[in-house]
């Protein structure tokens, strides 16, 4: 059987190996710390994925926790980690 715990933000695709959904898609309720999305609060659906990227994008991309932004990092190289299902 293949594992189907989600760890990439479905908003951002940032991922830090944490379990975002478990096993049985049920939410963590895990703040991300790149876009401040909480899993399991409005990303249930494709078209609510959508919208909080695209706010997320219009706005600069902002971090949460700005600490944590890598020197090198790229916000388009990270979209990519979005999982398919959510884009």
């Amino acid at each position: 059987m293949e594992n189907s715990t989600e760890t990439a933000c479905r908003i951002c695709g940032y991922d830090d190996s944490d379990a975002l959904f478990d096993e049985y898609g049920v939410p963590q309720y895990v703040i991300c710390p790149c876009c401040g999305n909480e899993s399991g609060l409005g990303d249930d659906s494709v078209s609510q994925v959508r919208e909080l990227r695209g706010l997320w994008v219009a706005t600069g991309a902002p971090w949460a926790e700005p600490g944590m932004r890598p020197d090198d990092w790229d916000v388009l190289r990270q979209l990519t980690a979005v999982p398919p299902q959510w884009r």
